[in-house]
């Protein structure tokens, strides 16, 4: 408890930037992911299409409380990967990352974009 972590992250908050994702990146550095910022909470769905890298999705809703932990993705996987359950903002870092470093659901997201939401 009281653990925190940062990470250098890009924003997706465009129709455009959420659909292009980490999309044929071959590598993501320890610290580094990006967080998808959808506007409005409400259920969304990922794939791994064309991504090379395994990720842990990190779902959040608007307040940024982690609901769900997507661990270690299939690369390339046309799998859909749910939300599943009203979701505002995502973090996709690297796969093991939440494992590694105790991140669970219930726990909070900080960033300005989060707190930019109104949060």
């Amino acid at each position: 408890q009281g653990n925190s972590h940062s990470f250098a992250v890009e924003i997706a908050d465009t129709p455009d930037a959420r659909g292009q994702g980490l999309m044929f990146r071959k590598t993501l550095a320890d610290d580094a992911g990006m967080l998808f910022d959808f506007g409005e909470e409400r259920p969304v769905f990922f794939w791994m299409k064309n991504t090379y890298v395994s990720l842990d999705m990190i779902f959040a809703d608007s307040a940024g409380v982690i609901v769900r932990i997507a661990k270690d993705t299939t690369p390339l996987s046309l799998d859909v990967v749910p939300s599943g359950a009203p979701t505002r903002f995502v973090l996709e870092v690297p796969s093991g990352t939440s494992e590694r470093l105790g991140i669970n659901e219930g726990d909070l997201l900080k960033s300005p974009t989060i707190e930019a939401a109104g949060n």
